[in-house]
């Protein structure tokens, strides 16, 4: 099953690298983010002059400044878009016929899914490093806003901040990956994708601090997995001061809405691949595969 799955992963890899406009244009939606949306929108400048500047950070969740906050959710926003696209691959493999080609080989359908999730959902981390990198670079340019860390940030930060960036993708990818092998049309996925992702971005605190937030809406937000993600991410960057739980709670979550994701998607992919993808009576090999 291994040697079937890194076959399909080096496809998608190929696929990939052969679509660069794809490729830019997915690198660009954050960028613009931090370059127009970050810079323009600061809330730290609502603040009157006279409030010490700890207010401001912890009103902030612990981050020094207003873009230092919002690149932080810039980077499950980034992670979340890129997700987006994850199952256009999947409905446009159905429409060329090339799934049903990959099917009538002994390839086992657990392979066909597991090699989709392992390389989008590892892909999708690539706009999360831009937005970090980009971030960091703009605190060094005269007259632009910049992500400021925090001076205790050591390399176990960095690998709680990496493990919820990579499970925020696998996460999101897994869903996506499930409206794929359920749509069979183009139109009808991005229906979906489009009606779900600013209600999912918009009930995070990505973009907004909690406190800003009617009460009913904070509830939703405590459970929303961006926000889980998000909170690993800035404890990890700020120091874990005044937040409720300790680090090992919203990883548990996000785990928790990563493994409800993979098993939706698994059973979609699973039923999809059984019954529409493979006739029955084709040949007997697919029939074997089918069984």
């Amino acid at each position: 099953m291994y040697r079937e799955a890194f076959s399909l992963i080096r496809r998608e890899y190929l696929r990939w690298i052969r679509a660069p406009a794809w490729v830019i244009s997915g690198l660009l939606s954050p960028i613009l983010y931090l370059l127009l949306f970050g810079q323009a929108f600061d809330l730290g400048k609502l603040v009157p002059p006279g409030v010490g500047p700890g207010v401001l950070s912890q009103a902030l969740s612990g981050a020094p400044n207003y873009f230092s906050y919002f690149a932080v959710g810039m980077v499950a926003f980034a992670s979340v878009t890129a997700a987006m696209f994850s199952g256009t691959g999947i409905i446009f493999d159905k429409q060329l016929g090339i799934l049903q080609r990959i099917l009538s080989t002994p390839v086992s359908r657990r392979s066909v899914f597991l090699a989709s999730l392992t390389f989008r959902g590892i892909l999708t981390l690539l706009p999360a490093f831009v937005v970090v990198g980009l971030a960091l670079l703009l605190a060094h340019v005269p007259n632009l806003a910049g992500l400021t860390v925090g001076s205790g940030v050591n390399v176990l930060d960095a690998a709680q901040f990496l493990a919820a960036a990579l499970v925020l993708s696998v996460a999101f990818t897994a869903l996506f990956l499930s409206f794929g092998f359920a749509a069979q049309r183009i139109e009808s996925y991005f229906g979906v994708i489009t009606i779900l992702q600013l209600p999912i971005l918009l009930t995070s605190n990505a973009m907004y601090p909690v406190n800003i937030m009617p009460a009913w809406l904070q509830y939703v937000v405590a459970v929303n997995p961006i926000s889980l993600a998000v909170n690993l991410m800035r404890m990890s960057l700020f120091g874990s001061a005044g937040y409720p739980y300790p680090a090992a709670v919203y990883l548990a979550g996000l785990l928790a809405w990563a493994a409800l994701f993979v098993c939706l998607a698994m059973v979609l992919a699973s039923k999809a691949l059984r019954t529409d993808l493979v006739p029955a009576g084709d040949s007997a090999l697919s029939r074997a595969i089918a069984e």
